[in-house]
């Protein structure tokens, strides 16, 4: 008969290690002053061949002065939706010792009005914010609108 050896290595807690490095001096760092200077640094985070083609969906990390962290993409979709994990979100936003954040996604469609899927992702984000307090300060819908061959981009807040 054979012995087996147990390996209890898998007992022992492996370390997490958190780092935080910035490439941005804190003075050169944007700073969000109202809901159009959020969707200004929004747009200028998106791929603007993608806002009509697929649904994305985007966290604007601030620090204590609502200066721009860092803009995380949670997902890229599909047409008319895409996956956002709350993990992912919470686990960037503690890593990046966020105090406040704003979320952003994309209708291909055009359509400004928020979905049920929106406002119950919305939600669950608010209430999970405050668990962890980092303030979730707003929610911003991006679309196209096409006039005269000109194309810009409206927002839709969802507070």
């Amino acid at each position: 008969m054979e012995t087996t050896v147990l390996n209890t290595e898998w007992l022992i807690a492996s370390e997490v290690e958190l780092i935080y490095k910035s490439k941005v001096k804190a003075s050169q760092r944007p700073q969000i002053t109202s809901s159009y200077s959020a969707y200004q640094i929004a747009l200028k985070a998106w791929d603007s061949n993608k806002i009509e083609l697929l649904e994305q969906f985007k966290v604007l990390m601030l620090s204590n002065n609502n200066k721009v962290l860092g803009v995380l993409e949670v997902s890229s979709g599909g047409i008319t939706g895409t996956i956002v994990d709350l993990r992912i979100i919470f686990s960037a936003l503690l890593k990046a010792n966020a105090t406040a954040f704003l979320i952003v996604h994309n209708h291909p469609s055009g359509k400004l009005a928020p979905s049920d899927a929106d406002r119950q992702i919305t939600s669950k984000i608010k209430e999970a914010s405050k668990i962890l307090d980092i303030k979730l300060l707003e929610a911003l819908s991006l679309k196209v609108c096409k006039f005269k061959n000109k194309a810009w981009v409206r927002f839709y807040i969802k507070v």
